[in-house]
């Protein structure tokens, strides 16, 4: 079975990772950003690809999840810490690279279980939201802080590459 395609969209998966976990370690968690604070739109960045990637309806929220903590319209009552968020980040890592491994590229073309979109429009409509609020969040800290934090591009899946800091 033919995995190029997989293979390339595996490669975007794991810098799109590598720049949120940047993202994560610069920003700050307090900042207020349209009335929610940056952790929650960090958690919101993170919860719609655990849900959505794969395949939103053949999915359980994590143990600390409330209703609508996912919400950037609901501010509730729960705060998750960077430490929370970086773990819960792993773990997404983990289960989406896991499932890229398990696909070929005839898999791609394939609708999941009760869903109406092709695993592939899955992982784009991904892609799209996930950079979208990276962008938001990682505005909040050039705002705060005159510093650009670091977004590494194909080079950075290379052998021999250094991961030369967080700030550009």
């Amino acid at each position: 079975m033919k995995r190029d395609l997989v293979e390339t969209i595996k490669q975007s998966t794991k810098l799109l990772f590598l720049n949120f976990e940047t993202t994560l370690k610069t920003c700050d968690m307090d900042y207020i950003l349209c009335g929610m604070p940056v952790w929650k739109h960090c958690y919101h960045t993170l919860h719609s690809p655990d849900q959505w990637y794969i395949n939103p309806y053949d999915y359980t929220e994590p143990p600390f999840h409330e209703d609508k903590l996912d919400s950037l319209d609901f501010l509730g009552e729960k705060i998750l810490t960077r430490e929370e968020l970086t773990e819960h980040f792993k773990t997404i890592q983990n289960k989406i690279i896991g499932y890229l491994d398990s696909l070929n590229d005839e898999d791609l073309y394939k609708i999941p279980k009760d869903c109406k979109y092709n695993r592939l429009e899955h992982v784009l409509g991904q892609f799209r939201h996930f950079y979208c609020h990276m962008g938001n969040i990682n505005a909040t800290t050039i705002a705060a802080t005159n510093q650009w934090p670091r977004v590494v591009g194909s080079y950075a899946l290379e052998k021999d590459f250094v991961f030369p800091g967080l700030y550009e």
